[in-house]
């Protein structure tokens, strides 16, 4: 692909818009069960997978599995709006016990501890509906927006996949909900992120975009706890997660938020992480 030009572009009018919504802003979930200890989960905003309700209250697939988690396994959970670059330092740093929100677990495997992958999700590119971008061979020359540390991003940059052309820029955004508006504003001429996150916005927003049929990448998203972190929750969290997956109780709990939750759970046709 040769060397692409990363924008890398921080939205400082939107920096007290963010700050309130996803400045490392700790919410406590509440539970029936007074003196259990705590887990702290570091995530941002990734609707369906975490957002703030119309009350304040975090809610979405991630969060309700968390809750229903760790609320088995005896723990109260706690929800930290980090700065998503910061996520690994505030990890190992012990000011989060772990990482939940649509993380992707390829590539990252000796990064972390793992719990996972509880999930399967396509990592893909979309276009405006009028564009004329149909193929990942259409992204020749054009602009494409990403959110800055994804999976996205990285398969962009590291110039493996043979599918992918050479872009114009790749646009790289701090903030995952200004690159929706950089397509729908023709700042970009296609975005690439979790295809869940795409359809919600659509359906939040009446975004007119059209997701393209071939997927960068099927990818299995699990919870990251630091190298260091000898506790076993990762193990420990990782059994729970799989009974969910058994009883029907994560199954139910994705289909509040997505239709066809069942291929949503087919990580055991996953390819090797």
């Amino acid at each position: 692909m040769g060397k692409i030009k990363k924008f890398v572009t921080i939205a400082v009018s939107l920096f007290a818009f963010t700050t309130t919504l996803s400045g490392c802003e700790k919410i406590k979930q509440t539970s029936n069960q007074p003196h259990r200890p705590k887990i702290i989960i570091g995530c941002d905003q990734y609707p369906p997978f975490n957002y703030l309700n119309e009350d304040g209250i975090p809610t979405g697939i991630d969060m309700d599995l968390a809750s229903e988690a760790f609320g088995r396994m005896g723990y109260d959970v706690e929800i930290d709006y980090i700065e998503w670059e910061k996520k690994k330092d505030l990890l190992e740093s012990g000011q989060i016990d772990c990482i939940w929100d649509c993380f992707t677990m390829k590539g990252r495997i000796e990064d972390y501890r793992w719990a996972g992958p509880y999930m399967v999700s396509n990592q893909v590119v979309a276009v405006n509906e009028n564009s004329d971008i149909y193929t990942l061979q259409d992204l020749a020359g054009k602009n494409v927006a990403v959110q800055t540390t994804t999976k996205p991003e990285e398969i962009f940059l590291h110039d493996e996949d043979e599918r992918i052309p050479q872009l114009g820029n790749l646009i790289c955004l701090e903030h995952r909900e200004l690159i929706f508006t950089f397509l729908g504003k023709g700042y970009a001429d296609a975005i690439a992120a979790h295809e869940t996150s795409i359809i919600q916005n659509m359906k939040d927003y009446d975004s007119k975009f059209r997701i393209l049929e071939e997927p960068l990448m099927t990818v299995g998203i699990g919870v990251a706890f630091a190298k260091n972190d000898t506790r076993g929750l990762d193990e420990k969290l990782n059994q729970t997660l799989e009974e969910m997956r058994m009883d029907g109780t994560s199954e139910k709990i994705i289909g509040k938020y997505l239709e066809n939750p069942e291929k949503y759970l087919e990580v055991d046709q996953l390819e090797e992480q």
